[in-house]
C-alpha cells in the first residue's frame, strides 16, 4: 500500500503523487524493496524530478521496471507533459511491459525500446465475474461521463447516440455524471455540458443520472445495466473500463485513437483530437451492436489461467533485471 504523506488518513479518498516517486524515500528504503515497479500517479512530476528518482534507484542499485498504460495521458489536454515525463522514464527502465502490440510497436519507434507485451489483468472480482448477467427486455446503450476527464468529448457523441437510439425500437441511450460537475467549487464544474444534458433529457432523449462516485459494486450493477457502453474518448492509450465491460459481458464502441481494440474485442468509432468525431462511424457501430448483440464476455477458468500466466511473466522479468 502505497504510504500516507503527511498524515493523511487511511480513509482518505485524495489523490497525492506517490510517496515512493521521491528520491528520499529511496534512500530511506531501498533495503525494503529489490525492484521498483511503477505503473502510474507520476503526473505531477517534473522531468527534473522523475530523473532524480532514477538516479537515486541507480545509487542504490534498484532496477526500475515500467508497465507503459498510457502513451497520452487522459487527464492532459495537452500531451507535452507526458512526453516528456516518457522520455525520462522509459529510456531509463531496466525492462518495458505493456498492454498490446500497437502500443510496443510505438515505443519501438519512439525511443528504440523493446517492450513485453503482458494483458492486463481481471478487473472485476471472480465470484461476480462468474454471476449470470441480468435479463431485460431493452436494448439499453450507455455513456458515462464521469467528471469530464479532459480527454473526453461527450455532447458531441451524445447527440448521435441520442439519434440513432431514436430510430431503434426498444432501445435507450442513457448518460451518466458526477454531481462535481454541477458544483462551482469543483475543478470539474461544467454547468454548460450540464445544461445541454438535461435539455436533452427534458425532450425525452436520453435517461440522465448524475450522482456520486460508484463504489465498486455499484460500478459492476451499471456496466451490467447496459448492452453497449461508448467510450466518449479523444485521446488516450488503453482502457480499465475496456475490461471491467469485457468482464461483465457489455459491448464496448471504442474510439480508434490508442489502442482499445488490440486491447480486447470492442466496436470501433472514428473519434480522435486531430480528426474530430465521425458520427456515422458512430451510428454503425451502434447499429451493429443492436443488430448483432455482442457479448465478448471473459470466463472466469481463462481470467485465472490469465492471472497465473502473468503472475509467471512478471516473476521470471523481475528475475531478469536482478
Amino acid at each position: 500500500m502505497d504510504p500516507r504523506p503527511n498524515g493523511a488518513p487511511s480513509t482518505s479518498q485524495r489523490w497525492w503523487p506517490p510517496v515512493m516517486l521521491d528520491p528520499d524515500w529511496v534512500s530511506a528504503h531501498h533495503e525494503d524493496f529489490d525492484v521498483f515497479h511503477l505503473h502510474f500517479g507520476f503526473d505531477a512530476q517534473s522531468p527534473a524530478q522523475l530523473s532524480a528518482l532514477v538516479d537515486a534507484l541507480r545509487r542504490h542499485g534498484k532496477p526500475l521496471v515500467y508497465t507503459v498504460h498510457d502513451l497520452r495521458n487522459p487527464h492532459q489536454p495537452d500531451p507535452a507533459a507526458h512526453d516528456a515525463a516518457l522520455d525520462v522514464v522509459i529510456p531509463a527502465a531496466d525492462h518495458l511491459v505493456t498492454l498490446t502490440p500497437g502500443a510496443a510497436r510505438s515505443i519501438r519507434g519512439r525511443w528504440n525500446r523493446t517492450a513485453t507485451v503482458l494483458p492486463h489483468p481481471h478487473v472485476v472480482d471472480l465470484t461476480r465475474l462468474s454471476r449470470p448477467r441480468p435479463d431485460r427486455d431493452r436494448f439499453r446503450v450507455g455513456v458515462h461521463a464521469k467528471s469530464l476527464r479532459p480527454n473526453m468529448s461527450v455532447l458531441p457523441v451524445v447527440r448521435v447516440l441520442a439519434d440513432t437510439v431514436a430510430q431503434l425500437p426498444d432501445a435507450e441511450l442513457r448518460v451518466n455524471i458526477h454531481h462535481e460537475v454541477a458544483d462551482p467549487a469543483s475543478p470539474s464544474h461544467a454547468p454548460q455540458v450540464l445544461t445541454a444534458l438535461a435539455e436533452l433529457a427534458d425532450q425525452g432523449r436520453i435517461t440522465l443520472t448524475v450522482h456520486d462516485y460508484y463504489d465498486d459494486e455499484q460500478l459492476w450493477d451499471y456496466l451490467e445495466s447496459l448492452d453497449l457502453s461508448v467510450l466518449p474518448y479523444l485521446f488516450g492509450t488503453h482502457s480499465g473500463w475496456l475490461e471491467a465491460c469485457h468482464d461483465l459481458g457489455t459491448a464496448v464502441a471504442a474510439p480508434d485513437c490508442g489502442f482499445y481494440a488490440q486491447q480486447r474485442p470492442c466496436l470501433t468509432y472514428g473519434h480522435s483530437q486531430e480528426h474530430g468525431l465521425d458520427g456515422e462511424s458512430l451510428r454503425r457501430a451502434v447499429l451493429r451492436a443492436y443488430e448483432e448483440r455482442p457479448a465478448s464476455r471473459a470466463r472466469v477458468q481463462h481470467r485465472m489461467q490469465e492471472r497465473d500466466e502473468l503472475a509467471a511473466a512478471h516473476r521470471a522479468l523481475y528475475a531478469s533485471v536482478l
